[in-house]
């Protein structure tokens, strides 16, 4: 599930701004990728997580799938504190206490016995009520929708349903780099955004992504605009490469993300990558999580969220998604080819320069105003 970012420093949106735009922060700056979304060189990864599904016509930014890993923290969590309790205690009261009498360990094993059952029963309660309160939030959300044949994307307002059709050169996205203090020391954040300012009220529509390093948010950018320029076509292009996912895996995780998994360790395993030690213990822990058991669940889940995902959306926005006859589709402005031709010309002079001296440049010498 994704985590957006409250707390990151936020971009000035009271000005007009393009791709190569800089801001300087206090402890960091914030870089803006478009508006006029030019190509940034990076490659096109969505590491963070943020695009929840791909089709030929539209991408979906946030809403985001449950993931494997709730489940198997908990499975594993319930079902290793009762092993403990049933098996792993009373072995240690028989070891330490060689001479204890069988009435003596059968009460031993009885005080273990029932800590399992209600420690396991009230952790297992506990642990699910944080996961369904994930989920809920989950099936109110409605992600960002981008729509390349048309080259708009789609903002949907939760609480009122309101539907805002943003212009794709007119859309400001940026990424910031930001250093402050906090009680456990000096933090380093970074993230990418997306947002338009609401074309009556003003106010900013916008989602944030946070990222494990300044390039990965231009990449997690650079996802969105290879899709919108036809460069990219499938969730699989774009995402982590060392992720358990096959080529033709449905963009939620679920058994197959297990079974991909396994078969990653036993490739790992052959070419000796990984000892017999660490083998036996990464199957002892599936085995503990109940092998397939949280697949399972994550998928039955992750069905219940595409059942209930498209009635949040208005009709106007279904009808919107749907595929245009080729002729109809919309084409790139005669200033974003000139300019992205430029770019790519200096980046190829020089492809260690920065982005925003590259964008910078390109305007000046196509003649575009700031």
């Amino acid at each position: 599930m994704q985590k957006k970012i409250p707390d990151l420093p936020q971009p000035e949106l009271s000005q007009p701004h393009r791709a190569g735009d800089t801001q300087a922060i206090p402890g960091g700056s914030i870089t803006y990728l478009a508006p006029l979304p030019l190509s940034t060189g990076q490659p096109p990864l969505d590491m963070s997580k943020a695009v929840s599904e791909i089709s030929d016509t539209w991408l979906d930014l946030g809403g985001g799938w449950p993931n494997v890993f709730g489940w198997q923290m908990i499975t594993a969590g319930w079902c290793g504190f009762v092993l403990l309790c049933l098996i792993v205690f009373p072995f240690v009261i028989w070891l330490i206490i060689p001479d204890v009498t069988a009435g003596e360990f059968f009460l031993f094993y009885k005080i273990f016995f029932w800590s399992g059952v209600v420690g396991g029963t009230a952790g297992l309660l506990l642990m699910y009520i944080g996961h369904y309160m994930g989920i809920q939030d989950l099936k109110r959300s409605i992600p960002v929708r981008f729509n390349r044949q048309r080259r708009e994307v789609c903002f949907t307002l939760t609480d009122t349903q309101e539907v805002v059709f943003v212009p794709w050169e007119s859309l400001m996205a940026w990424v910031v780099e930001a250093r402050g203090a906090t009680q456990y020391g000096v933090q380093q954040q970074y993230g990418m955004g997306v947002g338009y300012a609401h074309p009556e009220t003003g106010k900013w529509l916008k989602l944030e992504y946070v990222s494990a390093g300044l390039p990965l948010a231009i990449s997690n950018w650079e996802a969105l605009r290879a899709y919108m320029e036809y460069e990219v076509h499938s969730l699989h292009e774009i995402q982590d490469p060392h992720l358990p996912r096959g080529k033709d895996d449905p963009p939620w995780e679920g058994v197959h993300t297990l079974r991909n998994a396994r078969r990653r360790m036993r490739e790992r395993r052959a070419k000796g990558e990984v000892g017999p030690v660490f083998a036996f213990f990464w199957y002892a822990y599936h085995v503990i999580e109940l092998w397939n058991l949280p697949g399972y669940l994550t998928e039955w889940e992750a069905k219940r969220l595409m059942k209930t995902r498209p009635k949040l959306r208005p009709a106007e926005v279904e009808e919107w998604s749907k595929p245009l006859p080729k002729e109809q589709w919309a084409k790139p402005s005669e200033e974003l080819v000139r300019l992205s031709a430029e770019v790519n010309r200096l980046r190829q002079r020089d492809p260690h320069r920065p982005i925003e001296e590259i964008f910078a440049d390109a305007y000046r010498r196509q003649g575009v105003e700031a």
